[in-house]
């Protein structure tokens, strides 16, 4: 095999490869948005805590929307380099006198969520 013919042969593979393997050489940067929110802070909320309680615990909501300003949503959204994004979403609601009624989304509520505060 001459040195045109393998020239030709390793430029028609690197054609039919196309980008897909050029890609995963690439870097891309991993992009976070939102709050992040990790499995000991989901433990720490307790049914009866008030909004400034839970702000301690979680940091400010992504979202309260000015019709119902007693659900908080926290979104986290989280893209690998290369890989699928993935996004986690914890809703808590709070009854008229601003105390943690109701735990739904992505994340599970801890073992002592209906324990009373001290």
């Amino acid at each position: 095999m001459n040195w045109k013919t393998f020239a030709a042969l390793a430029l028609s593979v690197s054609l039919l490869g196309g980008c897909s393997l050029v890609e995963r050489l690439v870097y891309r940067i991993d992009i976070n948005q939102g709050n992040y929110l990790d499995e000991k802070d989901i433990d720490n909320l307790r049914y009866g805590m008030n909004q400034e309680q839970v702000r301690y615990v979680l940091g400010s909501p992504m979202l309260v929307e000015p019709e119902y300003p007693n659900t908080w949503y926290y979104v986290f959204y989280h893209k690998p380099g290369h890989d699928e994004p993935q996004q986690k979403n914890l809703v808590l609601t709070f009854d008229q006198n601003r105390l943690l009624t109701r735990m739904t989304g992505d994340y599970q509520p801890g073992p002592n969520f209906n324990d009373p505060l001290n």
